[in-house]
């Protein structure tokens, strides 16, 4: 299969999967309220973040692991996988046990990240099933990986889907039975278990040749490798950590439970978000990371980088203009009431935050794929403490949106610029001044359409809040793309996606 077949399969397969899992989770949440209350909501936020700030023992490995596994996947090097996968089945059981160690050691502490222990029965209960349930998953995760590395992410997607369905429409059943939350994470634990032996057996079944236990001790040369990405990937776990997984820890501490519960709501849309586009990116990063492995001319993967950042660009731009414009409307529509939504002022920083993360993606799945980790390995360091000094500092005077502050802050004076530099330099070989071109245009565009596609939907009152959703959906819908079509219609990048488009259709057509 070629590359780009592989990765539309890819993309086709995890699209349709994120729009059911979508569905399910926005109708999970509104009943999750109906039957408890948002301080339970605040209470998954904030178990959440303490799990994988403790997933730490992780150390990097899964990211070291991909890249390790792409060249003998192009090749067809079966020794050489069988014995990547033999180290990785033991480091990931060790990550495993280390991670339901570390849990368990905590339970003590984790009411210090509270302003105030709520009243919820068997809190510490929950707080060990929150444990188990992350740590038994590091047990299978290098089974999964092979599958995605080598170009087949459909297949997992396809079995993640249906898992994740089946999970929320059983704990809708036993949530609208019961109205326990011990009910609710208990059935969350037995799908968790059932869809990892499930991806165990498929693994098993796609190449058997891992059964086999004429395993080769692994090249020093590549086992030196790994060990240099993998220390190189814990200062990017770190990084990682503090700034995308203490956001709740820090509202819990500093504002309250309450409000994490509130932040969840919109992180669960953008979170929606991210995944759907998320798999434009996963689906295409193991053929990224084939074309690199193959060491093709690298011409040939600058121009399909900045043809990935031009629809990185796109996908976002247009994403962080309907992201501020109904945002509120549709948590009061979804969720019924106006107590559960944040000032517009909060809102703008939330789709700045989702925007500027957003726009890294392209460069972080092209740095990736080459294995490019050493050289920025400082940079997530700075990050984190450039973040928490900023958000604690700002929270006592702006609350949860000085937390969100911090992060783009931290994020503008370290990622977006160090991480394209690193790329351009030790990878593409080329200076990175039209990458920041690139990005400053596309950012004064998106910003430029967003403050008119907000003027224009204020100035729209109708009666009806459904109404006057519904008719702002439409104008975020028209307004960005209308404005994007007519400023880079004539551009290479556009009219590569129009003719892939074109392309994909007729062949549609003629099967």
């Amino acid at each position: 299969m070629s590359r780009t077949s592989a990765s539309i399969k890819n993309l086709i397969s995890a699209l349709i999967g994120q729009a059911a899992g979508i569905l399910i989770s926005f109708a999970a949440r509104r009943i999750f309220l109906t039957c408890l209350s948002e301080e339970y909501l605040g209470l998954s936020g904030l178990f959440s973040n303490i799990l994988t700030v403790l997933s730490l023992a992780e150390l990097g490995v899964g990211n070291a692991m991909i890249f390790s596994l792409y060249k003998p996947l192009a090749e067809g090097n079966i020794p050489l996988i069988k014995s990547l996968m033999r180290l990785y089945k033991r480091a990931y059981t060790a990550i495993g046990a280390a991670v339901l160690l570390l849990a368990a050691m905590f339970t003590p502490f984790y009411t210090v990240f509270m302003d105030k222990v709520p009243d919820i029965p068997h809190l510490t209960v929950i707080y060990l099933m929150y444990a188990f349930n992350t740590g038994i998953s590091y047990f299978f995760s290098y089974k999964r990986s092979i599958i995605i590395c080598d170009q087949k992410k459909y297949v997992y997607t396809n079995l993640h889907y249906t898992v994740f369905f089946l999970t929320n429409a059983v704990q809708i059943a036993f949530l609208l039975l019961t109205k326990n939350y011990l009910v609710f994470m208990a059935v969350q634990i037995l799908f968790t278990v059932i869809e990892n032996l499930v991806v165990s057996a498929v693994s098993a079944r796609i190449y058997p040749y891992l059964m086999e236990k004429d395993v080769l001790p692994l090249p020093q040369s590549v086992s030196g490798d790994i060990s240099k990405n993998i220390r190189a990937m814990l200062m990017h776990k770190i990084g990682g950590i503090v700034v995308l997984s203490t956001d709740n820890i820090l509202i819990s501490k500093l504002v309250g439970l309450a409000s994490v519960g509130i932040y969840s709501n919109y992180l669960l849309i953008t979170e929606a978000l991210n995944k759907v586009i998320t798999q434009i990116f996963t689906s295409i990063s193991a053929g990224v990371g084939n074309l690199n492995a193959a060491d093709e001319d690298k011409t040939r993967l600058v121009r399909s980088f900045y043809r990935i950042f031009f629809l990185n660009f796109w996908v976002y731009g247009f994403s962080f203009v309907c992201l501020i414009c109904l945002f509120n409307p549709f948590i009061k529509l979804w969720l019924g009431t106006d107590r559960l939504i944040f000032d517009m002022g909060t809102v703008i920083l939330i789709g700045i935050s989702f925007y500027l993360t957003g726009m890294r993606r392209t460069t972080l799945t092209y740095k990736e794929a080459a294995g490019a980790f050493y050289f920025d390995r400082y940079k997530p360091l700075a990050e984190a403490v450039i973040n928490l000094a900023a958000s604690v500092i700002l929270a006592k005077k702006l609350g949860t949106a000085g937390i969100i502050l911090g992060t783009i802050i931290s994020t503008l004076s370290t990622c977006i610029w160090i991480e394209p530099y690193v790329l351009f330099k030790h990878v593409f070989k080329l200076s990175p001044a039209k990458y920041y071109a690139r990005l400053v245009l596309y950012t004064a565009v998106t910003a430029a359409t967003a403050a008119g596609t907000v003027f224009i939907c204020e100035k729209t009152a109708l009666p009806s809040p459904r109404g006057a959703f519904i008719i702002k959906a439409v104008l975020c819908a028209l307004l960005p793309n209308l404005v994007f079509f007519l400023i880079f219609r004539k551009t290479d990048e556009f009219r590569y996606f129009t003719e892939l488009i074109s392309g994909i259709v007729k062949k549609r057509r003629a099967s």
